[in-house]
């Protein structure tokens, strides 16, 4: 009778009859659902966090990246690097690039009597730099402009008044950290120094010993540097300087490494200065490095010399004879164990030399005359590959020139003997290499799959955001 009762029974009354049993079996599964239903919730929170902080760490927009806009303001032209550093001095990539790069000509120099142009010819370049800083970040990113040896040999107060204009023309236009003494003359030590730097950070030498360091030769157009750490025991040979003077050792901390880096500028002895160095010790009776069928002048640093080819035409050995005395090599003012030229201490050589990088014009003449590939932006020779295309540039006159070097600009055609045998006479009887000594010609560094220029920039800009 019970049984028969209980099939007739609403699904109401079932539910009734069997709630204690129903409410054993789901309230577990009811807390079950929720604990599940959070944890995945949470989950799918931390990886929106992980690969939205993914995002910014390859943007320049995370937090702790820094900018620093850095402009090169050279004596053939001016130039604006930005870079953007992780927390660990890392580059980090701006747009497809790991920096900004752009430049202009003529440089500031060249406005010596109109200081206020010269600061407005900045002006294309600080658009685009500026242009690239998040909007947020522009009041904290330094921008710094190093002059350097074209601003140097400027007579009387032209180059205080250009970077006055300059100071100026940034604190009235520029939305970026600029400081009265971050536009400033940089001179030779600092310039070999920050480009020492550059290199090095850009091979991932820096926090090694010194021996695993590599050397840097920059020719620019008004001075020369190099620079390459050494010993710590060479330092205390190092020699004393007058007052007012730059010290041949500068003492460096960088990547909880010390070094002691030997850096020297040779100031006149960029490639475009040592032009006027050459010519002028021929004078009027025509230079044995011109080459044949041209006569002008040559303007350099406000003077014009006379630019003319001699009358028993262009020769690679009289040309080498003039470079000599120019470099001032066998000159006999070196108190030192060992010079270079010019009574120069040389740093006493090691291991911090072995390994050459050699920069600036000296891959762009290489380029030009056609033994090294311009698309690629480094190439190893030797001092003698100098040799062996200057006694071709040397053997063709003006007309030929301009079809066997389709690269080289006519304003520099004429010169381009004299050139090629300045560089080789530099390295070989200046800084005393072994003309077969396989050097590196850089252009950029290769740097996490990308290419960063070679310039000492980079090294500012380093120092800039470590500050």
């Amino acid at each position: 009778m019970k049984q028969r009762n209980r099939q007739n029974d609403t699904f109401s009354d079932q539910i009734h009859r069997y709630r204690s049993i129903i409410l054993v079996i789901s309230v577990p599964l009811l807390l079950i659902s929720f604990v599940l239903f959070v944890m995945t919730t949470r989950s799918d929170t931390i990886d929106d966090s992980i690969l939205s902080h993914r995002k910014f760490a390859n943007g320049g927009g995370s937090v702790g990246n820094k900018y620093a806009v850095i402009f090169d303001a050279g004596s053939s032209g001016s130039r604006v690097h930005v870079f953007c550093f992780d927390r660990n001095l890392d580059l980090v990539p701006i747009g497809n690039e790991l920096e900004l790069f752009e430049q202009l000509k003529p440089g500031l120099s060249a406005y010596a009597k109109d200081p206020k142009a010269a600061a407005n010819s900045l002006q294309p370049l600080l658009e685009k730099a500026e242009a690239v800083v998040p909007q947020e970040l522009r009041g904290k990113t330094v921008v710094r402009v190093g002059a350097t040896a074209g601003l140097r040999q400027l007579e009387g107060d032209a180059s205080d008044r250009i970077l006055q204009a300059v100071r100026d023309y940034l604190k009235d236009n520029s939305r970026l950290k600029s400081k009265s003494d971050s536009v400033t003359v940089l001179d030779g030590s600092q310039e070999g120094a920050y480009e020492w730097v550059t290199i090095n950070h850009l091979l991932g030498r820096l926090g090694k010993t010194y021996a695993d360091t590599v050397g840097v030769v920059d020719l620019g157009g008004g001075s020369v540097q190099m620079a390459y750490a050494i010993s710590e025991n060479d330092a205390a040979k190092a020699p004393r300087v007058t007052e007012g003077q730059d010290s041949y050792v500068k003492e460096m901390y960088l990547k909880g490494t010390k070094y002691y880096l030997y850096v020297h500028s040779y100031l006149r002895y960029g490639l475009l200065a040592a032009r006027a160095e050459i010519l002028q010790i021929t004078g009027d009776s025509g230079s044995p490095c011109i080459v044949p069928d041209f006569s002008g002048s040559y303007k350099y640093g406000g003077t014009a010399y006379k630019a003319a080819h001699a009358p028993s035409g262009s020769s690679l050995q009289k040309c080498r004879e003039v470079a000599t005395k120019a470099l001032k090599v066998n000159e006999s003012t070196c108190t030192h164990m060992k010079c270079t030229f010019g009574g120069v201490w040389n740093g006493g050589g090691g291991d911090g030399q072995k390994n050459l990088f050699v920069a600036s014009f000296f891959f762009d003449r290489a380029a030009e005359a056609g033994f090294v590939d311009p698309k690629k932006p480094v190439a190893k020779v030797r001092p003698v590959d100098f040799e062996d295309a200057a006694k071709r540039a040397c053997q063709t006159n003006l007309e030929e020139a301009k079809a066997t070097y389709p690269r080289v600009e006519p304003d520099n055609l004429p010169y381009l003997c004299m050139d090629l045998v300045y560089q080789f006479t530099l390295l070989v009887d200046g800084f005393a290499l072994d003309p077969w000594q396989e050097i590196t010609l850089v252009k950029k560094v290769e740097y996490q799959n990308s290419l960063v220029e070679a310039a000492w920039p980079l090294g500012s800009a380093i120092e800039a955001v470590s500050s």
